[in-house]
């Protein structure tokens, strides 16, 4: 089937997924709250490093790609994953880089000190082993 100009704003859609997963620190965070669980910005800025405005920026991009949602209680804000899928997503990214350097004997060793992509009940958690 051709494509065709009505489907090009559902094409940029998921494009605009692609995008909310375009760097690093933002497969980190999301990493970090596949667990299912909301996590609070103080831990998320102690399991990343990162300063609290590069943190927020990462946020924000995660946010408007509509991957991550906030709650504010009190003065502290939590996030977690807007759905559920996004941690198998990462699950599934994960077994392709192992994948891809299993060619790599450096890399792949490297690939073993990723930390664990937490699990929700019923899934299986990928690690480098």
């Amino acid at each position: 089937m051709p494509f065709r100009d009505a489907q090009r704003p559902l094409y940029e859609i998921k494009a605009n997924l692609f995008k909310g997963l375009s760097h690093p620190y933002r497969i980190r965070i999301l990493e970090i709250l596949s667990g299912g669980e909301e996590v609070a910005v103080a831990d998320m800025l102690s399991e990343t490093g990162l300063e609290a405005s590069h943190l927020s920026q990462h946020l924000a991009v995660l946010r408007r790609y509509r991957l991550v949602v906030s709650e504010r209680r009190a003065s502290i804000v939590y996030y977690r994953l807007a759905h559920p899928e996004v941690a198998e997503l990462l699950r599934v990214a994960r077994r392709l880089l192992l994948d891809i350097l299993s060619d790599d004997r450096e890399r792949e060793a490297a690939a073993a000190s990723l930390p664990e992509i937490a699990h929700t009940t019923g899934s299986i958690p990928v690690t480098a082993s």
